[in-house]
Parts: structure tokens; sequence; C-alpha cells
């Protein structure tokens, strides 16, 4: 199953140093969304949807909430959870839980081993106000973060999701923030994620078109995550320099851009192959770069490896193909010959939307009323080491090719 890991070790012993600092740096968001009923977190079968539940009547299967299915080969018994789907020699296709710690330290070591340089945890603003046990997952995945990002050399950063909110509610980032920083001391860890000597704290979901909070309780977010000593991403939308498509147009957007450090437009699902990447570079990725460079910001672009959400919201089952790596490395490339010093990979573990990078199989789950997609034949850690190989690609220390490499 992992056919590359011998080269990937050999060429990834060693990345980043403490304390972890953006510039040149690949990083990946990271969910730690799934749970599974018997794993502790008391929240049944998050993100997977109901129609993993074996004990569920075929006549009432539920929904299913991902298209690619993880790849489960090296998972102890303990991280493995049955579902109701079985393989094709007629087995019991299983998943993980992001509320297990055994799982979320591997992912880091995989990170190592492959040259990932860190995530950003997602965090949503809405889970820390729903309920006490979808909070205290939040904060046990975060804990098992810590503690894989200390043993594996990782970077890790919170990045706050703002997606749900009202503007009466966005004010809650802060009072987690401060709490995450001065109660807990998550900054204190050398690990954690750093841009010009200050440690770093996402949010996204400012600036977008379709939100229900307001960019003056945006911009008292951002000013109070300032004023406490820290530098501050903002993810945006793809429009947010020309004020348009997605974005709002309001120049106030830009006013609250200009008191944050770095700013990171989403471009998952913006453009599906060759020729929207080379579009993408030209009308959007050079131009931002450049306002960002006369504005004294820095700039994080997004890459993606493909994208399929057939089975969470009825799309296109493999909406936008990976063409075997080529879609993925097309990004790298673009990002790198436009000047990007950091990227994003959305995303590390999202087998929702079909972003994933981590390992996923090709003989997915037949049968029970579902679709999946595989990796096109590759091996299961193809994405892992491509993506190790982009952030080698971001600091010169490999050559850019026009296809992926192979080693």
């Amino acid at each position: 199953m992992n056919s590359f890991l011998p080269i990937a070790l050999l060429l990834f012993a060693v990345t980043t140093s403490r304390p972890a600092e953006l510039t040149g740096k690949v990083v990946c968001g990271y969910q730690g969304w799934f749970t599974c009923p018997t794993d502790g977190a008391n929240r049944g079968w998050t993100h997977w949807g109901s129609g993993m539940d074996p004990k569920r009547p075929e006549k009432n299967p539920g929904r299913v909430g991902v298209d690619l299915w993880p790849d489960m080969s090296e998972l102890t018994a303990a991280e493995r959870y049955p579902t109701r789907f079985r393989k094709a020699d007629g087995s019991a296709a299983e998943v993980f839980s992001s509320h297990n710690e055994a799982t979320v330290l591997r992912h880091f070591r995989w990170m190592r081993e492959y040259g990932i340089d860190g995530v950003f945890l997602q965090r949503f603003v809405v889970d820390l106000m729903t309920d006490p046990v979808t909070r205290a997952h939040r904060d046990q995945v975060l804990a098992h973060c810590r503690k894989g990002a200390k043993a594996e050399g990782r970077a890790l950063a919170v990045m706050y999701d703002l997606s749900g909110c009202d503007t009466r509610t966005v004010g809650r980032t802060i009072e987690d923030w401060r709490e995450l920083r001065h109660s807990r001391q998550l900054t204190a860890d050398a690990d954690y994620l750093r841009h010009q000597d200050r440690p770093l704290v996402g949010v996204w979901g400012i600036g977008f078109n379709d939100r229900g909070y307001s960019l003056a309780a945006c911009r008292e977010l951002v000013e109070a995550l300032k004023a406490d000593g820290c530098s501050v991403l903002l993810g945006l939308p793809t429009g947010w320099r020309g004020l348009h498509l997605d974005a709002v147009q309001d120049p106030e957007l830009h006013a609250i851009l200009r008191l944050a450090d770095i700013v990171s437009p989403w471009t998952v699902g913006r453009y599906g192959d060759a020729g929207g990447i080379r579009d993408h570079e030209h009308r959007f990725l050079k131009p931002d770069l450049e306002w960002c460079r006369k504005n004294r910001l820095a700039y994080l672009p997004v890459v993606f490896p493909g994208f399929s959400w057939h089975n969470l919201h009825g799309g296109q089952l493999n909406q936008i193909p990976r063409d075997r790596g080529r879609f993925l490395w097309s990004q790298f490339l673009a990002a790198k010959q436009a000047g990007a010093e950091m990227i994003y990979v959305a995303m590390f573990d999202e087998v929702d939307e079909g972003t994933a990078i981590f390992k996923c199989v090709n003989d997915v789950p037949v049968g029970a009323g579902a679709k999946f997609i595989g990796y096109e034949g590759l091996p299961s850690d193809y994405y892992l080491r491509l993506t190790g190989f982009g952030a080698r690609l971001l600091r010169g220390e490999i050559t850019a090719t026009p296809v992926p490499p192979e080693e």
C-alpha cells in the first residue's frame, strides 16, 4: 500500500526548524472533525454520516457524508470503527475517529515522514457555542494535535472558521482565543506557528457576500487579536481584491485587510483543469501578490488536489478530477512561478469534499447505495508524497518540472 514510503523517509528526514515561522512552508488545513459512536466523544457518526451505521435498517440507510475512503491498513484495532459498508472481498469497511489520540498522532507522523511542514487546525466558532459535548471534542482534538506537533516537530496553528456565525457571535472567537493562549498556554509551544516572530492565528470567512455577520464585527475581531500581540491571517473570498464575484462590494474589506498580516483567498472549486489554473494565475494569483507586496502583507495561496461532494451534497461524482496528481502539481508550479513564499493545501483529511491528501484507498466499498472515488490507481500515500515535493519546490530544493516528480 505504501510503495513510496522508503523514498519519502530518505528525502524528508529533516525539515522544519523551531520556532516555526510560516514563510517557506507548505501547510495543510486539518479538520479533525470525524467521530464514531464508540470513540468516547459521544457524538455519533459526525461527518461520516448516519449511513455508516451497521445497525441501521436497509430500508432506511441514512445519508453518507464522504466521497473518499481512508486507508485503514496501518491503523491498530483500537483505531478502527466498522461501518455498514463492505469491501469487494466481503470484509467490513472501517473508518477512523479524530477523537482517537493514536490516529491524530499517526497523521502528524505522516506529515513528518513525507515532508509536510504542519497544519492549521480548523476551529469552528459555532461548535464552541452549541453544547459542551461538541466543545469537549474540539478541545480534545486540539490537545492531540499539540502532542503530535511536539512529537514530530511539525508546525501547528489555529484557524477559526466563522461559518454559521452572526454579528453577535463573532466576538466569541476572541474569548476562545484568549483562553487557549493565556489559560492553556497554546502559543508557548515551541511548534506553534508564528509570523514575524508573533504567534499566528487564522480567521476564515471574512469578506464573503453570503455571510450573516458584518464587516464591523470582523474589524473588531482583527483589532482584538492584534492587540493581543498576534499576527493575523485572514481567509478571504477569491474576489477580495476587486470586491466582486464572491466578495462583498464594500471598500471597508480592504481597510480590514490592512490591519492584518497575511491574506489567503479561498480557491477550492474556482477552477477545475490546467487551463483554469493558468487563467487563475493570470487574473488573480499574480495581481493579488503584487497588491499584497504594495500593502506589506504576506500572501498564502490555496491549492487543492481535486474535488467531489456527491454523497455530501448530491454534486457530480469526481467533479474536479485529480488527473493523477497533475492538477495539484500545476497549482504548486503556478504559486512558485508567481513568487509565493508559503502555500496552504486544502485539506489534509477532508474526505467529505474529496480534497484529502492523506492516505486513501482505491478499493472503495461497494454496494449499499453509495458511490466513492479512489486515487486513480495511485498508491495511497501518493498525495502525501506530492505535497512534500511541493514544499521542496517552494523552498527551491528541487527544480520545477512540468509533470509531478517521481522521486
